[in-house]
């Protein structure tokens, strides 16, 4: 029906949702860069060819690159340089700095990037200790095997980190995987080159501990006690993995080495170089407190997004699980009853009653002869008549219905000013001669038996409304496809559950069979939401009424054949669903069968149809992300489990419904498209009904799927 409310649908959050998603992505990069690092046990995958100069390779551990000419630096005797590499840790690297305060020592600590920016108070404690910073770069890259732009992009990261984290620059690199002088390849050498031309200060070691292996505290100790009172500089790690064994190793040997006469200080101390900390410039403390806060608050989001990824996992899998439960147990418990024989109202003491076939009409000149043509054609065995109620439209649709009505004796054409389909409907309702009422949207075609199928569960005297089985008729193209699945898996297989826990939220407007009584009780069809038959229905169910689902009771529909279209309709749906939602909220807390309903079927629909496609989003970026970042094979299984559940729930719905099984090669696209333009429906009318806006009705263009003269379906599979 048109709508009467001009105003434009809100349109400022898709900026905010784009801006939002920007954000999204570009957080979950940094933390994916920042995160995708290694340990140092990793393997390089390089060719180590090659050596470095004679002078660097025989000489001291600690090479000043910045000149012309490499020069070698030496420790005295005596004199430890305790260093510390791929830290800070939250676990180890204080038990560490706790160590060396009470032996009142002191080391250099060569830090990774992202890991001070994720820890920044552990590297301010060190410093302020008296221990020294070197930088390890900011992702512990192979600086052999990186471009000289990463090489400088990684160095310059890490000097923001520290100055946002504690004020300070640092002159000392160690390279990671580096080791020993005469250890250096010409690849590591170039490496080396490359930072020493931007100040660095190039730190090797003279004793490498190997504790990352874990070789036991004896033998740490005995690899980093230098010969015969000679200086070193000593390797070993804070970060990684466990460190009990390094942190024992050296409490153990600063007692040991201290009562021979080692001093312990850090490596710019013991090579009597300046001070490798110097205070940051204060660009680089604004800009490296940003770069810090930013990571931090992806950490953050990366954390959350993993958990809520887990989370909608879990619950889409078990409702997945759930929902062929659910069909299975409603298939035996209706399949029981007989559906052939005698009428089941001569159990009762009588013949089916007659019915009233309401068809609202605005603008349904393409259909609507199919639809009145196939409710007339019915073996239904009690007298029915066709109301058809013209709302104001503009085109031929009132000269079909005269036509109609002059053509069979059982038509009738009722004319009103345009007010809106629940209106149209109310009309036909109030001249209905009849207390059972089918009401079936104009572009809507019946089988012969549908009407005796439908009618049927209304001999139960506690069945208020039935809801049928909507089929699409239109589904020749993609479009087409996508929505047969989403109603045979989707809406369907939804009505059965809802049918077994006796919380059915919504009687389609295509098809669906009423009580006056039932109607009566809750006073018709409102105007108060877009979703009227959800509305109706809701109201129904909280009136104490069951509400069923015959899956015999067939109906073609004519389905939306652009996205255009196709968004249009969904988010009128959605939003008068929302609407519908928010108006019956009170039954989570009544008693008797309308609690039974609000606390059944309301948490489903919030969960399920509000907030998973609100997470949808959020948990497509985090795949995408995960795919890269993260361990790609259990992102990738995760999919495929999914996905293989998701086509034997498919399987499952379609063989229940008779259907051909061909339809399934859509459902990769589907979750690529379709899957897509639904969590947007759902966002679009979520922020629409948060901001107070009100939606007018969307009118669907008709595309005469059941033009007259076209044949029409006639048989499930069809």
């Amino acid at each position: 029906m048109p709508r009467k409310d001009r105003r434009r649908d809100p349109r400022g959050h898709w900026i905010l949702l784009f801006l939002g998603a920007v954000t999204l992505v570009a957080g979950l990069l940094l933390t994916g860069y920042a995160h995708g690092v290694v340990g140092e046990s990793t393997q390089h995958n390089y060719e180590k060819s090659g050596s470095a100069p004679p002078a660097v390779a025989n000489g001291g551990p600690v090479v000043n690159l910045s000149g012309g000419k490499p020069e070698s630096i030496r420790t005295p005797r005596r004199t430890i340089a305790l260093t510390f590499d791929d830290g800070p840790d939250p676990r180890w690297t204080p038990q560490l700095l706790d160590v060396l305060r009470r032996h009142g020592a002191h080391a250099t600590f060569f830090v990774i990037g992202a890991r001070v920016a994720d820890h920044p108070g552990i590297v301010h404690r060190a410093i302020r200790e008296g221990n020294e910073i070197g930088s390890h770069t900011y992702t512990h890259i192979d600086m052999a095997s990186a471009s000289p732009w990463r090489i400088r992009f990684e160095l310059d990261l890490t000097q923001r980190a520290l100055a946002g984290a504690a004020g300070v620059n640092t002159r000392l690199i160690r390279m990671p995987y580096s080791s020993v002088p005469d250890g250096l390849s010409a690849p590591e050498y170039r490496a080396a080159l490359e930072a020493g031309g931007q100040g660095y200060v190039v730190a090797l070691t003279d004793l490498d501990t190997e504790d990352w292996r874990r070789p036991g505290v004896e033998k740490i100790i005995e690899a980093a006690t230098p010969k015969k009172g000679a200086g070193a500089v000593v390797m070993m790690h804070d970060s990684g993995g466990d460190r009990a064994q390094t942190v024992q190793a050296l409490d153990a040997l600063l007692t040991r080495l201290s009562a021979e006469g080692y001093r312990f200080t850090t490596l710019s101390q013991a090579t009597r170089l300046p001070s490798a900390d110097v205070p940051a410039s204060t660009f680089d403390k604004v800009t490296g407190t940003a770069l810090t806060a930013a990571q931090r608050w992806s950490d953050l989001w990366a954390g959350w997004f993993g958990i809520l990824f887990g989370i909608a996992g879990a619950l889409t899998t078990l409702r997945l699980l759930a929902l062929p439960l659910f069909a299975h147990v409603h298939v035996r418990r209706v399949r029981r009853r007989p559906r052939r024989g005698p009428s089941p109202w001569l159990t009762v003491g009588g013949a089916p009653p007659p019915v009233s076939v309401i068809v609202p009409a605005y603008n349904e000149e393409v259909g609507l002869a199919a639809t009145v043509r196939s409710l007339v054609n019915t073996t239904y065995p009690s007298p029915i008549e066709v109301l058809i109620v013209d709302d104001g439209s503009t085109d031929d649709t009132p000269v079909i219905g005269d036509r109609l009505q002059r053509e069979f004796a059982n038509v009738r054409l009722i004319c009103r000013p345009n007010g809106g389909k629940p209106a149209a409907l109310n009309t036909g309702i109030a001249q209905a001669s009849h207390d059972i009422l089918v009401l079936v949207d104009g572009d809507t075609v019946f089988q012969r038996d549908t009407i005796n199928n439908l009618v049927r569960p209304l001999v139960d005297p506690r069945v208020g409304a039935v809801s049928g089985n909507t089929k699409v008729a239109n589904r020749k193209g993609l479009i087409g496809r996508w929505q047969h699945l989403e109603y045979v898996i989707g809406f369907n297989l939804d009505r059965r559950m809802f049918d077994v826990l006796e919380c059915m939220p919504t009687v389609p407007g295509a098809i669906g069979a009423f009580r006056r009584q039932a109607l009566a009780s809750v006073g018709g069809l409102s105007t108060e939401t877009l979703a009227e038959d959800t509305d109706l229905t809701m109201a129904i169910c909280r009136a104490g009424w069951r509400v069923v689902y015959e899956e015999t009771a067939l109906a073609w529909t004519e389905a939306p054949s652009s996205l255009r279209q196709l968004w249009r309709q969904r988010y009128r749906w959605c939003y008068g669903t929302l609407q519908s939602m928010w108006k019956h909220k009170r039954a989570m807390v009544e008693g008797g069968r309308s609690g039974r309903f609000g606390r059944r079927c309301l948490p489903y629909l919030a969960l399920f149809q509000v907030a998973l496609p609100c997470l949808a989003p959020v948990v497509d970026v985090f795949a995408i992300y995960g795919m890269f970042v993260l361990n790609p094979l259990t992102v990738a299984g995760s999919w495929v489990l999914f996905t293989v559940a998701q086509a034997a729930a498919a399987m499952y719905a379609l063989r229940l419904d008779g259907e051909r099984l061909t339809t399934l090669w859509v459902m990769p696209f589907q979750q690529i498209v379709y899957r897509q333009l639904m969590y947007l429906v759902v966002i679009q009318s979520l922020v629409t009904a948060i901001l107070g806006a009100r939606l007018g009705w969307h009118v669907i263009r008709r595309t005469g799927t059941f033009s007259e003269g076209e044949p029409l379906p006639t048989q499930v599979g069809a």
